[in-house]
């Protein structure tokens, strides 16, 4: 009979060394299923510049899938204006450095642009040489857009309240009257009639305010169901500076004509027409009608003065005709 064959339990160090090499799998298999489930692009380069990993992030950010990318150099995606940077670094990683994180442009398979956030460290063998490089790369364009955007903004902001501020400031220095309580509210009217027009700028983006809807707004309080005042005229669309102006004319006259003319009686009515002529002027006509009997003023008041001072500002011009049976005026501002 043949002896049976002895089987030696493996020796603690062996175990130990399995139980390492194990544990030493488990941790690249961890690692790289990391790497290849991040939404940054990271990828590996040899001394030379070649690729010699690309993950799923990189394939979503740059456009190319690991099998084009592996093996070709990393200017692929870098533009020809910054080829330089890719020396420069190559440099710093063979002298050991860590470049952190910098903002720098790269280029996309289909030749768009992107920004990215970028981090570059050397990788070194098992004997400490350095053989490569591994980079971490962001998408920070949309971020940079907003941060643009948000720039954009805030100066637009400003730039449009110190506007704002200088017209309430000539609002002001315009307006007078014979009490305190009048000169109230002569300046609150006028400051109220600019948020009015304020409100159809925030509508279209500040693109201006259609010269129709500055009409009714200005004078819905008098129209009566249209039975009072008649608005006709052309659909125009007014820039931000020359809608302020109008919106605030149409605010004296109006205010004038329910103190003083044809809407201040039961049976006055007003009648407001505009066109765009050839030349490329507004020609708006404000006629009251079945008002007071007027005369011209020996002098002008502190509302002719405010519409006369905006329009003129305009390089535009007004004419007043005092008619027995109600004002005429006459606004006309190139537009």
């Amino acid at each position: 009979m043949g002896g049976q064959i002895e089987r030696k339990s493996p020796s603690k160090e062996t175990r130990e060394v399995e139980t390492a090499l194990r544990e030493s799998e488990q941790r690249l298999r961890f690692l790289a299923s990391i790497v290849e489930s991040s939404d940054d692009a990271i990828v590996s380069k040899n001394l030379d510049g070649i690729i010699t990993s690309w993950n799923k992030g990189a394939e979503r950010i740059f456009g190319f899938s690991a099998g084009e990318a592996v093996g070709q150099p990393i200017t692929i995606v870098i533009p020809q204006d910054r080829q330089s940077e890719e020396r420069e670094i190559l440099t710093r990683i063979r002298r050991g450095e860590r470049i952190d994180h910098f903002e720098t442009v790269r280029q996309r398979k289909n030749g768009s642009l992107i920004v990215i956030s970028l981090t570059v460290s050397p990788v070194k063998d098992a004997h400490g040489k350095i053989v490569g490089a591994s980079k971490i790369a962001r998408d920070i364009t949309e971020q940079k857009r907003n941060q643009e955007l948000i720039t954009t903004l805030a100066r637009e902001a400003e730039h449009r309240s110190k506007n704002l501020l200088a017209t309430i400031r000539a609002v002001v220095n315009r307006s007078q009257s014979g009490s305190p309580e009048d000169l109230k509210g002569t300046i609150i009217g006028r400051i109220e009639a600019l948020e009015k027009v304020y409100s159809l700028f925030v509508a279209t983006r500040w693109i201006g305010a259609e010269l129709s809807a500055i009409a009714t707004q200005e004078l819905a309080p008098y129209s009566q169901n249209g039975e009072r005042v008649l608005i006709d005229g052309t659909q125009i669309l007014l820039e931000p500076g020359i809608a302020q102006a109008i919106a605030m004319a149409l605010h004296e006259l109006a205010t004038n004509a329910a103190k003083y003319g044809a809407l201040s009686q039961p049976k006055g009515q007003l009648n407001l027409q505009w066109s765009q002529g050839a030349d490329g002027k507004l020609c708006l006509c404000w006629t009251e009608i079945d008002g007071p009997a007027v005369q011209q003023p020996t002098q002008n008041g502190a509302g002719v003065g405010m519409i006369e001072g905006m329009i003129s500002h305009l390089k535009g011009k007004v004419r007043f005709d005092w008619r027995k049976d109600g004002l005429v005026c006459e606004i006309m501002v190139p537009l």
